[in-house]
């Protein structure tokens, strides 16, 4: 599994000429990285002098983050393995016309899989703004920057992950599903830049 690699094992993996881990999966793991950042900036304030009335709170965010650093880093092969599915379905026979039929369909399915792992990677890194927001405003302000890094990483994450989402939309027929995701991908678009600038702003070095 990709997510068991050491980092100089993954990069180089990355770098090869195999086409996974791709951008998928390195979004998965900015989202993973900034949920690792949001954990330990909550962790680094429990416990500390003049935190002590957060630390129910900043326990919380600890725990949540956790969470979904661990859904994020097996998100980084769940990616790889939806585009692996894709390129399987590509593969099927297609000599006769059920053949065809059953190799578009296949086809299909596995693509509609690649856009909705990917969204998936952008919502949960969207969401984790509102953690990342607590901790920059409130957390231990030695480590603000690295509160900052993480809704830097989460806003990668969000972008990185809905471009995905969207090149696999291109290639999707059920005109339904296509404009359901569509508005859930402008929505996330629209707001991820403005959460992160807010974030930001509350930095104070």
């Amino acid at each position: 599994m990709l997510v068991d690699l050491n980092i100089k094992a993954f990069l180089e993996e990355t770098a090869s000429n195999a086409p996974v881990p791709g951008g998928g999966s390195i979004a998965a793991l900015s989202g993973a990285v900034s949920a690792a950042l949001t954990e330990m900036v909550a962790n680094l304030t429990i416990g500390k002098k003049g935190y002590e009335g957060l630390e129910e709170e900043m326990q919380q965010i600890a725990k949540d983050a956790a969470k979904l650093r661990e859904k994020l880093a097996a998100d980084i092969d769940r990616d790889s393995d939806a585009f692996n599915q894709v390129m399987a379905a590509f593969k099927l026979p297609k000599g006769t016309e059920e053949e065809m039929n059953a190799r578009k369909a296949a086809i299909q399915e596995a693509t509609k899989n690649a856009a909705l792992v990917p969204l998936d990677v952008a919502t949960d890194a969207f969401n984790m703004m509102t953690m990342v927001a607590a901790v920059v405003e409130k957390g231990n302000k030695n480590a603000v920057t690295d509160g900052a890094v993480a809704a830097m990483m989460a806003r990668t994450a969000v972008l990185s992950a809905l471009y995905n989402v969207k090149i696999n939309l291109g290639s999707i027929k059920d005109e339904a599903f296509v404009k359901e995701v569509s508005g859930k991908v402008q929505k996330i678009e629209t707001e991820v830049t403005a959460a992160e600038k807010e974030i930001l702003s509350k930095v104070v070095l």
